[in-house]
């Protein structure tokens, strides 16, 4: 295949942790508290459709850590290493953590449509807004396209870190971001394409629960442009 017409692709498939039991129905944003990982069923199908020889990057949150090693449990290769990125952690939500999440919702305006705490420019007390979220990690992705142009890279980390990857892929802007719905240990894929200078996003499936399906049925795939590479090509009508 000529590779002057042939993207390079970068693929992310970005898990998000496993359910936070030990809050007590308070918002925890930053605060490092661990995770549930004791459903089999949902380790056992995202081990089954991750990329092998993938560079793996998590958050410096446990949370992340222990879905991750939950996915090498399930029988999974695990990775020779996975880097801890601070940037990839979720929002700090500054006062607002440790608040009862109830109450908190009951005392704020309801935005229709929004799946966050509140607008992507509102700076909690003490804390951060979506927008510093946003622009940190999309200034990581961008580190990490450069440092590994090509590969699959899977990246176990938060709802409003997906959210915000999303919003770059989509060329959303934070606040568009907010409107996706990215549930625990849901898979999330995108991909990064260069070609002659150029570049762009591609998304494959967003908030993706790989477990709700059957693993033998197979997924519906028409070949399309450079994926046809001659007449010899399955054409399907």
């Amino acid at each position: 295949m000529n590779s002057a017409v042939t993207p390079r692709t970068t693929r992310w498939w970005w898990v998000r942790h496993a359910p936070v039991r030990e809050d007590g129905g308070r918002i925890y944003g930053q605060s490092d508290l661990g995770c549930d990982c004791s459903d089999r069923v949902v380790f056992d199908s995202l081990a089954r459709v991750l990329p092998r020889d993938a560079v793996w990057f998590s958050s410096t949150l446990k949370r992340t850590h222990q879905t991750a090693q939950a996915v090498w449990d399930a029988g999974f290769a695990r990775p020779l290493q996975m880097k801890h990125e601070a940037d990839f952690a979720e929002q700090h939500l500054g006062d607002w953590q440790g608040r009862d999440r109830a109450e908190f919702y009951a005392s704020r305006p309801v935005v229709l449509g929004s799946h966050w705490f509140g607008p992507a420019d509102e700076k909690t007390p003490g804390g951060e807004s979506f927008i510093d979220l946003y622009e940190r990690t999309v200034r990581c992705i961008a580190r990490i396209n450069a440092e590994h142009e090509g590969r699959d890279i899977v990246a176990v980390t938060h709802g409003g870190t997906i959210k915000a990857a999303v919003a770059l892929a989509l060329g959303l802007g934070p606040e568009g971001g907010l409107k996706f719905a990215v549930e625990n240990c849901s898979l999330t894929k995108l991909e990064y394409l260069t070609l002659n200078g150029d570049h762009g996003w591609r998304v494959g499936f967003v908030n993706h629960q790989p477990w709700v399906v059957p693993s033998q049925h197979p997924t519906m795939h028409q070949p399309a442009g450079p994926e046809i590479v001659g007449e010899s090509e399955t054409k399907l009508a």
